[in-house]
């Protein structure tokens, strides 16, 4: 006979830090995937056209048939040393700085660095300055370990650095700050250059730690890029990268760089946690780099992203009605529409899907509840022909 579970029979049992709904947007946002014929502008996922399938397949068989052990062997917990040399040097190439050998690691995707420096520096109530909006994962990552999050607006040049300032000089007082300053998820806007000197001058200034999000930094639509807060300060920033959107998720693979006591700590931290990255996705990526083939997938996903992209803006710009705006992204996934005065995002949403169009309401990306009135939009995954069927469904729930 099988017994019928309890209804919230374990919710005395469960941990503060679990309870509400941390855990829960991403797992919502992925659930999306599941259904069929739905127009997605929801998830921040890659084209899996963008996916180096025979590639792949070629390397796996080199490496199966060579008798190479370590791609299918337990790797050390700061990441296999070819790659670790492979990604200095190409952080070296693209950021103008190569981190010294005691500095970086390898993390199963961003979100394990993110949660591996929260697990290190966080006790319960201590503050982060997040963006508002931000990475709906940093503040599910945060709020994990109890921590208080202050959000701090943006604009169209990115975090509003003098506002931040403003506030630190009335006493705010954050052990970390969260910034994403290159396209960034979800306002699809990046940092100015003045912004990002006076940013790092505030963290040297009033010791805080600044942790930046590299995620979308190799997706820029042009050849120009801004310098990383890394590479300007790297005695005060902490910076987390992917390879989902350059290589492909099915890897779950990152990294972590800053300064050598820190960098020892996540290390210190991650041997809690998995141990290591996968080392046969370590050995993917690592002949990826070497072979020139990374550079080559980007050329062709930075062109396939600014036609969606371009697509998308166009479409808004012919059935959106008077009173929405929407940034206009020089790379990366994401713009971030604002709808009218007096419209809900989170029952156009309802709504939305309804019609077969998946949005997110902004209500996910701040940590104070604002944002009933702003939509992520994705343009990443959806297929080029259905992008204009989905904004015109979409537009004709906006009300003028």
């Amino acid at each position: 006979m099988t017994a019928t579970p309890e209804v919230g029979r374990w919710d005395a049992l469960v941990a503060e830090r679990a309870r509400g709904e941390v855990g829960d947007g991403i797992a919502s946002v992925l659930a999306f995937l599941g259904i069929p014929d739905l127009i997605s502008f929801a998830g921040g996922f890659p084209d899996p056209e963008t996916f180096p399938r025979e590639r792949v397949s070629t390397l796996f068989q080199e490496l199966a048939t060579s008798g190479e052990a370590t791609a299918f062997q337990y790797a050390p917990t700061r990441g296999l040393a070819g790659l670790l040399d492979a990604l200095a040097a190409r952080l070296e190439t693209e950021q103008g700085r190569r981190p010294a050998d005691d500095e970086l690691l390898i993390t199963s995707g961003a979100i394990e660095a993110l949660e591996l420096v929260a697990k290190s520096f966080l006790d319960p109530g201590d503050l982060v300055v997040v963006e508002g909006p931000t990475y709906l994962g940093s503040i599910q990552a945060f709020r994990g370990f109890e921590a208080t999050l202050v959000a701090v607006g943006m604009d169209e040049h990115g975090l509003d650095v003098d506002d931040l300032e403003r506030r630190l000089a009335g006493g705010l007082r954050p052990k970390l700050v969260y910034s994403i300053p290159d396209h960034q998820n979800p306002a699809g806007v990046s940092l100015a250059a003045e912004r990002r000197t006076l940013l790092v001058a505030l963290a040297q200034h009033y010791g805080f730690l600044i942790v930046e999000d590299v995620a979308y930094r190799e997706l820029s639509f042009s050849d120009e890029s801004l310098p990383s807060l890394w590479s300007l300060a790297p005695d005060v920033v902490v910076q987390t990268g992917t390879m989902s959107k350059t290589f492909f998720p099915g890897v779950r693979l990152g990294w972590a760089v800053g300064p050598a006591d820190i960098s020892a700590r996540l290390v210190s931290a991650k041997q809690n946690t998995d141990q290591c990255a996968g080392a046969l996705g370590q050995r993917l990526f690592e002949e990826s780099v070497r072979r020139g083939w990374i550079d080559e997938q980007l050329v062709a996903s930075r062109a396939l992203y600014q036609r969606k992209c371009e697509r998308m803006l166009a479409a808004l710009e012919r059935w959106m009605p008077d009173g929405a705006d929407w940034t206009r992204p020089e790379g990366g996934f994401f713009s971030w529409l604002t709808l009218p005065h007096g419209a809900d995002s989170v029952d156009i949403a309802r709504r939305a899907a309804e019609r077969g169009v998946g949005i997110v309401p902004g209500t996910l990306f701040f940590p104070d509840g604002r944002g009933d009135d702003t939509v992520r939009l994705s343009y990443s995954m959806v297929s080029e022909p259905r992008i204009d069927d989905g904004i015109e469904r979409l537009a004709a729930l906006v009300p003028a």
